[in-house]
């Protein structure tokens, strides 16, 4: 239920803002304004308003939308408003209707990433684990408990940082300075990336590289039981050290969740210590889903101290005026990285599996939503860049493709043919077809595969 209502939300707040600018721009430019539809199909709810009598419509089918304006194209207009027909418009003003829409998405993102760089996003420290021997970590000569501090001359502070900027600067193959720091020691190393291949940018490449994170030893001490959940049900409270899960000794937190993911429904035999007691209990974990696969879940969390946390968490914020370039910045380095995705995957050097469909969209909408307001903001301002690039390419029926057009018009000095128009329109549809086929196979192969 979480996972659908956070998809639905997702999808109104961007295709609203998508849609509302270029009704907009629309109306700033004098054009009249016919339809306002969230959606497509048969209309569900419909209310005209304003002095245009502008038809508000949420309709059935939900992934898209679109904004009608008055055209002679479309059918016949009156003497009266052909002035405020779309078709009449100088085309720069026909070419500033059509960018609103991607424009407005790449401004939401911006907005949305202000609000995260303001208030505060934490992370993970960038602070190294054990790292394994012959991966390219080791062979440029990081250490074990070295806070990365710079990667490419980019400041890092936290493991999604290191992530983020690796994997632009992966595109290029070639090695990449990388900064550290060692009990009050600058080092600086060559990190060889051309171990990385195409299909590993859809998964979690860092280890590949011999990059882990550190993790602090944590016992099997339960700190906090959540009411309801699986842990309450089978008696086991706060404070309780786990001693054994179906007569095989544990000795780390990290193996009390291993083992709980692995036996989704299935009953587990375990044995507690409590205060100074051995206690039998029989705990069977809910089986949920995550990322396309059935994991086991029973409600209850390790609870460090304070100096742990201290040590592997950080805070990073901003002033207004900072945190709004940083938003800028950001938003542009994640579209000009997903147009370099797109083109990777043109030439054959990024895996189309990577391409995500609405079920991939949905889940990690239903995660994010479950980790807290700043994971959801942070992944609807991701969507929306993608949103946004994705409608600027040159491609017939997209923005970007009736901006094509424009442009063509504005060199040939008149508009271009409805015939090409609508020869342009059926490659456009064939290709946005052929994406959507690829986006549908990796979602249903990532739930098959998990």
């Amino acid at each position: 239920m979480i996972t659908l209502i956070a998809f639905v939300v997702t999808l109104g707040i961007l295709i609203t803002i998508h849609e509302y600018g270029h009704f907009q721009v629309a109306r700033w430019c004098g054009v009249k304004v016919l339809r306002f539809s969230l959606g497509f199909g048969t209309p569900l709810l419909s209310k005209q308003i304003g002095k245009d009598n502008t038809e508000f419509v949420l309709a059935a089918f939900p992934l898209g939308g679109y904004v009608k304006m008055l055209d002679e194209r479309e059918a016949p207009v009156a003497e009266h408003e052909l002035h405020r027909a779309f078709n009449r418009q100088a085309v720069w003003k026909r070419m500033l209707i059509v960018l609103a829409g991607p424009v407005a998405n790449l401004l939401l993102a911006i907005l949305l990433y202000w609000v995260l760089f303001m208030h505060g996003v934490m992370g993970i420290k960038p602070l190294l684990g054990d790292i394994p021997a012959k991966r390219p970590a080791a062979m440029g000569q990081m250490q074990s408990g070295e806070l990365i501090t710079d990667i490419a001359g980019e400041p890092v502070a936290s493991w999604q940082d290191v992530r983020w900027v690796l994997m632009r600067q992966a595109l290029d193959s070639a090695p990449v300075k990388v900064d550290g720091r060692l009990n009050d020691v600058s080092l600086h190393h060559d990190l060889n990336l051309s171990v990385l291949d195409k299909d590993d940018f859809e998964s979690d490449f860092l280890p590949k590289l011999g990059l882990v994170p550190y993790r602090p030893s944590m016992p099997p001490l339960v700190g906090e039981v959540i009411a309801g959940g699986a842990a309450e049900k089978s008696g086991l409270r706060p404070g309780d050290k786990i001693d054994t899960i179906n007569q095989v000794a544990i000795t780390a937190w990290d193996q009390v969740v291993d083992t709980i993911r692995q036996h989704p429904g299935k009953p587990l035999n375990v044995k507690v210590m409590r205060d100074g007691h051995v206690v039998d209990l029989q705990l069977t974990p809910d089986a949920i889903r995550e990322n396309g696969k059935e994991i086991g879940r029973i409600g209850a969390a390790y609870k460090a101290n304070q100096s742990e946390i201290d040590r592997i968490m950080t805070t990073v914020s901003y002033s207004p005026v900072v945190a709004a370039g940083k938003a800028i910045n950001k938003t542009w380095e994640t579209a000009v990285f997903s147009l370099q995705m797109l083109g990777g995957m043109l030439t054959g050097d990024v895996s189309w599996r990577g391409m995500s469909g609405p079920v991939t969209i949905a889940s990690y909408a239903g995660q994010s939503a479950q980790i807290g307001w700043k994971a959801f903001l942070g992944f609807l301002a991701l969507v929306s860049i993608s949103l946004g690039v994705l409608n600027l390419l040159p491609i017939p029926v997209l923005d970007g493709g009736h901006l094509l057009y424009y442009i063509v018009e504005v060199f040939k000095g008149s508009p271009v043919s409805e015939r090409v128009m609508e020869i342009g329109q059926r490659i456009g549809l064939a290709l946005l077809g052929l994406l959507m086929a690829c986006a549908f196979y990796n979602d249903i192969n990532r739930l098959i595969t998990g």
